[in-house]
């Protein structure tokens, strides 16, 4: 080793000391200035502000948000935390979104502290806190979560602004379902008085259908002599009703997408007229399509595939011995899984042209799909093979993107979910385009989610007799943005647009 390694090699050691004790925000005490520079000078650490850094990979790419949007909330309670002491909170809005497992990363942050100085901080790309000086609420209504001290759900309930029933309307009605009992809400409402926020509070339940909640909230402030002139603060009515036990703030985040999403889509897809399509016929132009969808959906993900390497696996004449390269010989396996894939999308799409239900057929197929898609690349050492166990066992994060996809916990809520919603559906449209979003929103799998969310959507245009469809790579940047849009800001507008233009 030359001494230029031998020296990168000691501060590397240093940073992760720091990253197995916990650290994600490192302050520049934490390690000595020629560590610090050899880092930065690398692209093993970013600076955030002054004296603040976060760990990077080298080959990011100048402007690449990846690093910061994965370290922003563990960055964010460490600085906080430094700066304030514990003597501070997230604002009741944020508190609301952390509580029902939403950690998208949002454009800036508002934070409540004695110590604040009322003036925004600003950090990597575009994002910033805003530190207000207020008092915190009491003691018991804040709580730490994941390292951020936030409001207890009640709390948020009471505290956060009528304007976010109708700006956040599904984060909002999912915290509100969360809520089994009337007594916690109702003991924060009586402790300030809050008759007007009763009133709001009592019409939101009962917008969700969960009036013993509302009942019973109305029949404690009028115990206290308060009266109550009850207002539903959201705009309109959904067409879903929770009950007293659908507490899983996943699965009812999902439902009321679906519900706010599915009429957007309906309106921007063009709808077939019903048809009879022959079964032989249709299978016959999805394999026409094998190489052309192939190559662009291996290039989305980043593989170097040729239209020749693809040829060559279809028909069964690619060794393993002939790919040395590294490199090569990932790709090579990437477009081995694309095909031993593709054979199993196939059986799902007869299945579900012969009449079955296409939210049931893919529940039972799409672990097929998953193996198959994985399954060379286990077999070459590439993938280990406990990740084919099922649904991914840790966090997973989107490159370039704000949204920060759920749990594993939340993953186990969600995909069931989504079956019973595409199951449920009558509109193939909104199967096909809410299919493919919501399954990479989950991002079920540690890799393959964009892959396999476009055999999602494929299969669901089976179930509506529409065609095979292909996201050419040469419209990525605006495939990637309709979804983040989707994803951000709950707009699907833009996604179903881009999908109607491949039509």
């Amino acid at each position: 080793m030359n001494v230029v390694s031998q020296k990168l090699a000691d501060s590397l050691a240093q940073l992760k000391m720091l990253q197995e004790s916990g650290f994600v925000a490192i302050q520049s005490k934490q390690l000595s200035r020629l560590h610090r520079e050899r880092l930065m000078k690398y692209g093993f650490i970013r600076e955030v502000i002054r004296g603040w850094y976060i760990p990077a990979m080298p080959d990011e790419n100048p402007g690449d948000s990846t690093s910061w949007y994965t370290s922003f909330w563990d960055f964010c309670g460490a600085y906080l935390s430094a700066r304030f002491d514990q003597s501070w909170c997230l604002s009741a809005e944020q508190s609301i979104n952390l509580h029902i497992g939403d950690r998208t990363v949002c454009q800036q942050l508002l934070v409540r502290s004695p110590k604040g100085n009322n003036k925004p901080t600003a950090f990597l790309h575009n994002t910033s806190i805003f530190d207000v000086r207020l008092n915190l609420p009491d003691v018991k209504h804040i709580e730490s979560l994941d390292g951020l001290n936030v409001y207890s759900l009640p709390a948020a309930l009471v505290y956060c602004s009528a304007s976010q029933f109708v700006n956040a309307p599904i984060q909002m009605r999912t915290a509100l379902s969360m809520v089994t009992d009337a007594s916690d809400v109702l003991s924060v409402l009586l402790s300030g008085n809050h008759s007007v926020i009763a009133g709001r509070l009592v019409g939101a339940f009962r917008n969700i259908g969960r009036d013993l909640i509302a009942n019973n909230i109305l029949k404690g402030m009028q115990a206290s002599d308060l009266v109550v002139q009850e207002e539903d603060p959201f705009k309109e009515t959904v067409q879903i009703s929770f009950g007293r036990r659908d507490v899983s703030p996943y699965a009812n985040r999902i439902r009321l997408m679906w519900a706010q999403m599915r009429e957007d889509v309906i309106a921007n897809f063009p709808q077939l007229s019903v048809q009879t399509i022959a079964i032989e016929t249709y299978m016959a132009e999805v394999e026409d399509k094998y190489i052309t969808d192939a190559y662009h959906s291996l290039s989305i993900e980043g593989y170097r595939v040729t239209h020749e390497l693809i040829e060559l696996v279809r028909f069964g004449h690619w060794q393993t011995e002939d790919s040395v390269d590294s490199k090569k010989h990932l790709d090579a396996m990437a477009a081995k899984g694309y095909w031993d894939a593709f054979q199993e999308v196939k059986k799902a799409v007869r299945v579900v042209l012969e009449g079955n239900n296409s939210g049931d057929v893919l529940e039972h197929a799409h672990s097929d799909w998953y193996l198959a898609l994985f399954g060379p690349s286990v077999a070459a050492g590439i993938v280990k093979q406990s990740d084919l166990a099922g649904y991914r066992t840790g966090p997973v994060y989107i490159r370039q993107s704000m949204h920060t996809p759920p749990s594993r916990d939340a993953v186990r809520d969600m995909m069931p979910t989504l079956f019973e919603l595409l199951a449920a559906e009558d509109n193939a449209a909104v199967r096909v385009v809410l299919g493919h979003f919501i399954f990479v929103y989950i991002h079920p799998y540690f890799d393959g989610n964009g892959r396999m969310g476009r055999f999602v959507m494929n299969l669901m245009m089976a179930s509506g007799r529409y065609p095979w469809m292909v996201v050419p790579v040469e419209r990525r940047s605006e495939y990637m943005q309709a979804l983040e849009e989707a994803s951000v800001k709950q707009n699907i507008v833009p996604f179903t647009q881009f999908l109607a233009s491949l039509m």
